[in-house]
């Protein structure tokens, strides 16, 4: 019979699909309040959106890595 892994825990994914949303949410909201804090412009919140929405990526992606290594056994 197979051995089940820690891998193998649906709990584990959702909490892990769960962070991935708080973090990029996060990200996102980060960048624009920076967007906001140098001015009003339209072109300064969404450079700041942008900006988080890059840095939520990268972070998502390095989160799925850091689980993906430690699954690997």
């Amino acid at each position: 019979m197979k051995k089940k892994g820690s891998g193998d825990n649906p709990w584990r994914a959702a909490g892990l699909v769960g962070v991935m949303g708080i973090d990029f949410a996060i990200c996102i909201f980060l960048g624009y309040y920076v967007g906001t804090l140098f001015g009003d412009s339209p072109g300064w919140i969404i450079g700041g959106v942008l900006v988080g929405l890059a840095a939520g990526i990268l972070s998502c992606v390095l989160l799925v890595r850091l689980v993906l290594e430690d699954t690997d056994g």
